[in-house]
């Protein structure tokens, strides 16, 4: 009997010792995640190009997430790429300074990021660029669908884990697979980029069988709108898949994403009838999103989770007083880059007319494309919305007005029916189809939208032509409005006859749609067209032309007739209020 009440009280002792232990492990626990994307190079409060300050950039972010991590320790902080194109603090680190550790790896270490993830225009960089920065960085950078060609094994690492007390978080990266519409292959050559949504279906199983994560976030370049541009919901390889993922692979808990400089924060319900959160943060570090989740664990197992976003607009804090002293020499090394004088202009040049007639601005890019090429045609469209250089000295900063891009400059070889069909195309996307003088001209947006501000479609797909004399019946439907009615030297313009164009890189590549939906030109025989490629980007050859010329007087190249809209009649009042309409409100 003494045995038996002995074996009973330890029998009890030790489920009271077992139940104990049990609700030990059952903890509460709450997390802070925050992330930014497309930054730009925008890391001081001081845009480099406009010679100005800014209310928002990465030193405004870093006050954020140092206010944040006073309250919670189990912050996360994820960067969604696109961080080294865009203001010349990026572009003096990819290009001129090659050798330091990169201003975008010190900053990313410097703010104790957990992650990042890749977005197109890093890759635009080059190989040379994002393959030293990326190395740099003391957090993993992960891009699951892009894999290389040589083994399909992801080039970069295509998920990491992150352990927050007690808490494991999975956090899976991609990119936007549209890559190979816009960068020319040299630039990641070795590399394909898969649809996001079949890479998801892969790595989600993956993760959860190898890892068996208490959550799964997504950190994705990638906008929410996968209907943009012409694709749909079946589109293989879909440019803004973000939400689309979302929905179609059930497992994610939350989706941070990009690309898109849009603002969201909204939740969707996926294939399992869970919702997701979605956050997207704009640009440049005017927002950075903070993500709550609350979750009550038990060992591998979550019995409860909440979760929670909002948007945090970095205005409201100034700029972190330890980031500007930390990264002061940078800044001084960058300003001291961009001010330096190349040559002058005789007049201002501005963007602003270029989207109703031929511009001197637009024009001086044409004439230098055409000088570089030696082409007899030459596309090129404004790709600063209301960009403007002045009269008298011009500076390196100036250039990221003059072309805003890393594309490289390409010579093709185009037969006129494909450039009249690329111009139609071009038209299409610029131009309303007009009955009476109270018509817009422009195609524009119902509602104003983010990046574009009223027009419909991305003004930097609204290329114009060099080297022709041709109209623009804005009357006409799509197909019927061009007519091109010879080249500038009075030669006859031949449909059937091959001529070598001048176009860059993006567009040459099929970005767009101005030569596969619009020329027709299968995507498998663009590089096939290809007959010259410039070495480096565009801007540098622009830079260097101008020093050569000293001083420049931009003019139209061959009178305001090169091209026009018509019938004139009818669209002069039309331009009067559509030029109203998109810069006189504007400032």
């Amino acid at each position: 009997m003494k045995k038996y009440f002995k074996f009973l009280i330890h029998t009890i002792l030790c489920c009271f010792l077992l139940l104990s232990l049990s609700c030990a492990h059952e903890r509460d626990v709450e997390i802070i995640v925050m992330h930014t994307s497309d930054i730009h190079g925008a890391f001081f409060p001081y845009d480099f190009i406009n010679d100005k300050q800014m209310e928002q950039s990465l030193a405004h972010v870093y006050s954020v997430v140092q206010n944040e991590r006073k309250s919670n320790e189990n912050l996360i902080l994820l960067d969604n790429g696109d961080i080294l194109q865009g203001q010349p603090s990026a572009y003096y680190y990819n290009f001129i300074d090659t050798t330091s550790i990169h201003l975008a790896a010190r900053i990313i270490n410097f703010m104790k990021y957990d992650a990042a993830s890749v977005g197109n225009h890093d890759i635009e960089t080059g190989h040379a660029v994002y393959d030293k920065v990326f190395a740099e960085y003391n957090c993993p950078v992960i891009a699951a669908n892009a894999v290389r060609t040589s083994d399909g094994k992801p080039y970069f690492k295509p998920y990491t884990i992150i352990k927050r007390n007690g808490v494991k978080i999975a956090v899976l990266g991609m990119i936007t697979p549209g890559i190979p519409k816009w960068l020319p292959n040299s630039i990641w050559e070795g590399i394909e980029f898969r649809d996001m949504v079949e890479t998801a279906e892969f790595w989600i199983k993956e993760i959860r069988e190898k890892e068996k994560p208490h959550l799964i976030l997504g950190l994705f370049h990638s906008g929410y709108n996968y209907e943009r541009e012409g694709e749909d919901i079946n589109t293989r390889n879909n440019e803004n898949a973000s939400m689309l993922t979302a929905q179609k692979v059930a497992g994610f808990d939350a989706v941070f994403i990009g690309h898109d400089h849009d603002k969201y924060c909204g939740k969707v319900c996926n294939v399992a009838g869970d919702s997701v959160l979605i956050v997207d943060v704009q640009n440049e570090g005017r927002l950075v999103s903070k993500v709550q989740i609350n979750i009550k664990i038990k060992g591998d197992k979550v019995l409860e989770k909440t979760i929670t976003g909002n948007l945090i607009e970095t205005k409201n804090f100034e700029p972190d007083s330890s980031f500007i002293a930390e990264f002061k020499p940078d800044f001084d090394t960058v300003k001291n880059f961009v001010s330096r004088p190349i040559g002058k202009f005789t007049k201002n040049i501005s963007t602003r007319k270029s989207f109703f007639e031929p511009s001197e601005f637009i024009d001086l890019i044409h004439r230098i494309q055409l000088d570089i090429t030696k082409a007899d045609i030459s596309f090129t469209a404004p790709l600063s919305f209301d960009a403007e250089i002045s009269e008298g000295d011009v500076f390196v900063s100036d250039m990221f007005k003059l072309y805003r891009y890393e594309n490289l400059l390409y010579t093709m070889h185009l037969t006129g029916s494909e450039i009249k069909d690329f111009l139609e195309y071009s038209y299409s996307l610029w131009t309303n189809q007009m009955k009476t003088s109270a018509d817009n001209i422009l195609l524009l947006s119902k509602t104003e939208n983010n990046r574009n501000g009223r027009l419909k479609n991305p003004y930097y797909n609204f290329d114009a032509a060099a080297g022709i004399v041709y109209t623009v019946d804005v009357t006409k439907p799509y197909g019927e409005k061009i007519n091109i009615k010879s080249l500038y030297n009075g030669e006859n313009f031949d449909l059937n006859k091959t001529y070598k164009v001048a176009i860059n890189s993006y567009r040459g590549n099929g970005g767009g749609g101005h030569l596969t939906e619009g020329a027709k030109i299968l995507k498998t025989e663009l590089n096939n067209r290809i007959i010259f490629s410039t070495s480096r980007d565009l801007r540098y050859f622009l830079m260097q032309w101008i020093e050569q010329q000293k001083q420049v007087e931009p003019t139209l190249l061959y009178g305001v007739d090169e091209w026009k809209f018509i019938p004139e009649t009818l669209v002069k009042p039309a331009i009067e209020r559509n030029y109203k309409l998109l810069f006189e409100t504007e400032k």
